[in-house]
């Protein structure tokens, strides 16, 4: 297979030593604490906003890796869709971090980002090595997919300020585990700087 460039097989056309990966912030927040959960999102939202344009300036690609509601359709755009719908909770994060055309998009069956889904895949052919995480829930999908990239042995940064969950002592739960446990890069998004290809 060809790396890099075009690929008539499919193969992950980027390639980056960086990768940024946004969790679970595509979602009608209709679960419990999803309100709170909602509001908590919003302002997340907005800096992994931030974070995303700066990365994808930088060549680094975006990856979207999202639980898929109700029946599984491997449709990302129809969850987007149904996501953005009047009086959806999701409706004003989307406004904000809308997946791009170019950004990839997963959607997994469980918490963590690479269980059943072709996640390792696509970081080997773009030759990862670092993964930003960023998205909700802290405590829970972020946490999941942290350890799965950890054993994996990928560099971790995690701003702790582009993760969101429904309450502080569940994030600061998760914090504690990320830094000491995982040996997590937890500075502050606009600290984090994409070295241009």
């Amino acid at each position: 297979m060809r790396r890099g460039g075009s690929s008539p097989n499919g193969a992950a056309p980027d390639r980056s030593a960086i990768a940024l990966l946004v969790l679970d912030m595509v979602s009608d927040f209709s679960f419990p604490d999803g309100a709170a959960m909602a509001r908590a999102a919003l302002p997340v939202a907005r800096r992994i906003g931030r974070l995303a344009d700066r990365a994808r300036k930088a060549g680094v690609p975006v990856i979207y890796v999202n639980d898929n509601l109700g029946r599984w359709r491997s449709d990302f755009p129809g969850l987007v869709r149904h996501c953005r719908r009047a009086g959806s909770r999701g409706a004003p994060i989307l406004d904000v971090l809308a997946p791009q055309p170019r950004d990839y998009a997963i959607l997994k069956p469980r918490h963590s980002g690479f269980f059943a889904t072709p996640l390792a895949t696509i970081l080997d052919y773009i030759g990862a090595k670092t993964l930003v995480l960023t998205g909700a829930a802290t405590h829970q999908c972020v946490l999941f997919t942290a350890n799965d990239a950890y054993v994996r042995e990928y560099r971790l940064w995690i701003p702790r300020d582009c993760v969101a969950s429904a309450t502080a002592a569940q994030k600061r739960l998760a914090a504690r585990y990320f830094h000491s446990v995982l040996g997590a890069d937890m500075r502050l998004s606009g600290k984090i700087r994409f070295p241009r290809r």
